[in-house]
């Protein structure tokens, strides 16, 4: 396996993932097509909203709730954010 990925996310080869994040084929897909960079955003991301939103993960509709944002996240499409969350200003 490759040391790189193209990155669906960044659009350009970034270092791949060493391993599947996730069990089964959209681990398979994750780690074919999402960098390290990405996932590592993503979790950041998720940890927030189910921080933020109290999601209680054990309910199939708070996994499915972060799956859907998940893929929007690598899509480039527009996420829900924590309420409050001020990112962390550029040097």
């Amino acid at each position: 396996m490759s040391n790189t990925v193209f990155c669906r996310k960044y659009q350009q080869e970034l270092p791949a993932l060493a391993f599947p994040p996730l069990p089964g084929e959209k681990g398979q897909e994750i780690q074919a097509t999402v960098s390290q960079q990405a996932w590592q955003e993503w979790q950041a991301l998720q940890t927030r909203l189910i921080n933020e939103k109290h999601l209680n993960m054990l309910e199939p509709e708070s996994r499915q709730y972060l799956m859907a944002q998940m893929e929007r996240f690598f899509d480039n499409e527009t996420t829900d954010q924590a309420e409050g969350y001020v990112p962390p200003s550029q040097p």
